[in-house]
């Protein structure tokens, strides 16, 4: 069946015309406009991965901590002692391109519901971030917007920022990437499903009225942006941390009350996504009446409502039987709960505006039936060109380069960001930020997790495979070198425009690379986020896998931390350096060159490497321990001595048997700087 519709109107929900005739051929008829909208939505990128979906099945996510792996608001793994940890990333980039403040505040106030709404208390957060150049004034703009987006939200909620990177590159002008990343503590027998169940059970949203902020977030992020972009500003959402705190504690207590069936976040697609996930999850339908929505402003339609992203909402059923003791709780918090549907039978959305039905559609058709894209794939020859360059030892004062590199803004102290941050709130950090892991303790126990979010875009501009995995492996040594053992794995997938064969291959590459390195290092990936059409004007950003990962160690008094700390201790680099220049920070700062190949990765080798690290740090042997990435060595050491407090001299670099620049600066795997008593 071929079917017309207006160009303007395919636009404005992100589908092609192909995708149209399919809908039409599936629903057997021409789509309400609610309908439209709706499919528009679950069909998008954003929500339906129509273009990563068929490459993310390399990824391993069983294991023996497993509990919940993807297909959930988030993962979770044992930790031990009948707790789980519950953790996910996933992005903001589309709105903090357009509105910095607010895009990122309601990033944080997104991952934060997708880990309450499993019945965890939220912990910590993390942020991974990519700007522009600050010497561009809107790029300072975006850079300081965001800040203090994360900062805003994070603070007024009450939980830590502890963690996360920051990096500075050409590609990411006027389009920054905002990952956050949220963890979560919780019993594991409390683990909550938004598995809907129950014919005749109520549906309810609750929290804040729905406006219209946030229409058509899914599709906006699903899409490029140009200079129409900035008119599309009222798709940013506007979040209130205090009011989601509210939420979270109403919805913690229904949890350990069993007053909830199920439990679902409103993010993008607000209700639409919410109810088509819980309804496609119990394999039942859902019924809405959206006259029954409160709604902070007048005139909204069946559309607005449906696919509004006005923050802090959450759908959960319940049992009528129940109603009267969830009442009470929302009451407690003054926060709204409103009976909106049922759950019925059918496996159909039916939404209807009192009398009027505005969509009646099989839940199958919105998850089950979206329309996978499988684009060419072709690696770009100037791209590969460009990593064959060969790399010879330039002719360079190594005390200049040592300076440059310490002034380089993808080097320099954090300081300035995270003390905006509060990152000791729940009193649970027990290595705060500024080194290579953030730790938390588990009250009333000796154990603590150890969490982290790594990713290198030059390297994976370079060669996407290889860049993948060393973010999964510099990852896991920032987890290590704090004396936890890597567990699990979150991860941020942020691309440009996959229609372009040479994203596409970026894409496939690093989701291969990826896998590759966390199935070698047996670390399931159990939850994640794919953000895609990150381009501006036509041009894309570098491609940037942003790895988040959870380690556990038994004993948080066993931790080591980066700085050294005493006079007299011996300074030891743990593993071999080669000639490793490819892609480096020294390449780019010093000599204006992104060229050659990434570092080698021996996984083998780097598994070797951390289970001497791990058994060092359990016999109490280390003093300090610190990762080598960006600036290689020098840069460790200046890092090691400045947290510490302390001077340091080496004057063994000879033996490392390469040329002195190589020795500084090189960027070899699988690399750690310890400090010991000479006894030990």
């Amino acid at each position: 069946m071929t079917a017309t519709i207006a160009p303007s109107l395919l636009r404005e929900v992100a589908l092609t015309e192909a995708e149209y005739d399919r809908l039409v051929e599936l629903l057997g008829r021409q789509p309400t406009h609610v309908e439209l909208g709706i499919f528009g939505a679950m069909w998008s990128e954003h929500c339906g991965y129509k273009t990563s979906k068929p490459l993310l099945r390399n990824f391993k996510s069983d294991g023996p901590r497993v509990l919940q792996g993807p297909g959930e608001n988030a993962g979770a793994i044992d930790i031990g002692d009948g707790w789980a940890v519950v953790f996910k990333i996933e992005s903001h980039n589309h709105p903090s391109a357009i509105e910095p403040h607010e895009g990122a505040a309601t990033g944080v106030g997104g991952i934060l519901r997708d880990i309450f709404t499993m019945g965890a208390f939220p912990i910590a957060t993390l942020d991974s971030l990519r700007f522009g150049p600050l010497t561009e004034a809107r790029n300072r703009y975006l850079f300081g917007g965001v800040v203090s987006g994360i900062g805003k939200y994070g603070n007024c909620f009450g939980v830590p920022t502890v963690g996360g990177e920051i990096y500075f590159e050409d590609c990411y002008t006027e389009n920054p990437l905002v990952n956050a990343m949220a963890v979560g503590l919780i019993r594991k027998d409390k683990l909550t499903s938004s598995r809907a169940e129950g014919p005749g059970n109520l549906v309810m949203l609750v929290g804040a009225d729905t406006g219209r902020d946030g229409i058509h977030g899914a599709t906006f992020a699903s899409v490029e942006l140009d200079q129409a972009s900035e008119s599309r500003r009222p798709a940013v959402q506007v979040g209130n941390p205090f009011l989601e705190k509210l939420l979270m504690e109403a919805c913690l207590e229904l949890i350990d009350q069993d007053l909830v069936v199920a439990m679902q976040d409103l993010g993008a697609a607000g209700l639409t996504s919410s109810a088509v996930e819980c309804a496609h999850k119990g394999e039942v339908g859902i019924e809405i009446d959206v006259a029954d929505v409160a709604r902070r402003e007048q005139g909204m339609n069946a559309y607005e409502i449906m696919l509004s992203e006005s923050q802090e909402r959450m759908l959960i059923v319940v049992d009528p039987d129940r109603k009267q003791e969830v009442d009470r709780v929302f009451r407690k918090y003054d926060l709204h709960a409103d009976v909106i549907g049922e759950v019925n039978d059918t496996r159909r959305l039916t939404i209807r505006d009192g009398d009027t039905v505005e969509a009646d559609i099989p839940v199958p058709l919105l998850v089950d039936h979206v329309p996978f894209r499988y684009p060419e794939g072709k690696a770009p020859q100037a791209r590969l060109d460009l990593a064959a360059e060969p790399i010879l030892v330039p002719e360079i004062d190594p005390a200049v380069a040592f300076r440059q590199l310490l002034g380089s803004p993808n080097i320099g102290s954090r300081r300035g960001v995270y003390r905006t941050y509060d990152h000791q709130v729940q009193n649970n950090t027990v290595i705060l930020p500024g080194g290579d892991a953030a730790m938390l303790r588990i009250k009333g126990t000796d154990r603590g997790i150890a969490v982290t979010t790594d990713g290198n875009g030059r390297y994976c501009y370079l060669d996407p495979r290889a860049g993948a995995a060393i973010a999964v492996a510099e990852a896991a040594r920032n987890i290590v070198a704090t004396g936890a053992r890597p567990a699990a794995v979150t991860d941020c997938l942020n691309f440009g425009n996959p229609e372009k064969p040479e994203v596409f291959w970026e894409l496939k590459e690093s989701i291969e690379g990826m896998a590759d390195a966390c199935g070698e290092m047996e670390l399931p990936v159990v939850s994640g986020n794919v953000s895609l059409y990150n381009d501006t004007s036509g041009v894309s950003i570098y491609p940037s896998p942003v790895v988040g990962m959870v380690g556990v160690i038994d004993d948080i008094y066993k931790r080591v931390t980066a700085g050294f700390r005493r006079d007299g201790d011996l300074v030891l680099l743990v593993g071999r350096t080669e000639f490793d220049l490819g892609g480096s920070e020294f390449l780019k700062t010093c000599l204006g060159r992104v060229a050659g190949c990434p570092p080698k990765l021996d996984i083998e080798v780097e598994r070797r490497t951390h289970e001497a690290i791990l058994d060092a740090a359990e016999e109490r042997l280390l003093r300090s321990c610190h990762d080598l990435s960006d600036g290689g060595l020098a840069i460790a050491v200046a890092e090691s001595a400045l947290v510490g407090g302390i001077g340091v001299t080496c004057d063994g670099l000879d033996s490392t048997g390469v040329d002195l620049t190589v020795a500084l600066f090189s960027e070899s795997q699988s690399r750690f700087l310890v400090s010991c008593r000479s006894r030990d």
